[in-house]
């Protein structure tokens, strides 16, 4: 399955959580926010959101500065 997160494709065997991809990248400590299909998926339904072929995933995470 095709899956576009941040704008680059990956591939993935099975459907992974929404959890589940920020962990196999490795971001997990950095995201903050995550969107799927540009509609915001709360922090605490990322264990459970089934991503699906397709999806368009945006990984956000906020940067102090001034």
């Amino acid at each position: 399955m095709k899956l576009t997160v941040n704008g680059e494709e990956r591939h993935y065997e099975q459907e992974p959580t929404l959890e589940e991809l920020i962990t196999d990248l490795k971001i997990a400590d950095k995201v903050m926010a995550a969107a799927v299909n540009m509609e915001i998926v709360k922090k605490d339904r990322w264990t459970e959101h089934r991503l699906h072929d397709g999806d368009r995933i945006e990984l956000l995470h906020f940067v102090g500065g001034g």
